[in-house]
């Protein structure tokens, strides 16, 4: 697998990638969501590729405080060989590169096999409650 920065072209098949792996909402609009990022550099927007098909992507971020990690995908043929891995290594080492001293993420309740995903490359559960508010509705 090729990691690179996302690319303006990439965000069909990115916004599929994301659907397939059931990682849309109807409450979030993906086009506004790559928009945004692209809005606040898009330097963390990672993508992976292999035989010139985007196959991975994660969508990181880093406000000087803390670095967040958002869509982390690899398309299911593409499962179960170290990717999402090595996207994770290559965004934490450009968030170290700036600094960032801990790195984010939320996880939906009940996907056990993604929170055990995360505990293989060393995250442990924060004792704290997530809470959001929306302020632009995406959707109507």
């Amino acid at each position: 697998m090729h990691i690179r920065q996302f690319q303006a072209p990439d965000e069909p098949a990115v916004i599929e990638l994301w659907r397939e792996c059931g990682l849309l909402v109807p409450h979030n609009d993906p086009h506004r969501d790559i928009a945004r990022k692209l809005n606040n550099g898009g330097e963390l927007f990672l993508v992976g590729e292999q035989d010139e098909v985007v196959m991975a992507s994660a969508m990181g971020g880093y406000d000087g405080h803390r670095g967040w990690v958002n869509y982390l995908a690899v398309g299911s043929a593409y499962r179960k060989r170290g990717y999402a891995a090595m996207l994770m290594r290559q965004l934490e080492a450009l968030l170290l590169e700036q600094g960032c001293p801990k790195l984010n993420l939320q996880i939906r309740a009940g996907n056990r096999e993604v929170i055990e995903f995360y505990a293989s490359l060393g995250y442990a559960e924060d004792p704290v409650i997530s809470m959001g508010k929306r302020l632009i509705a995406d959707r109507e």
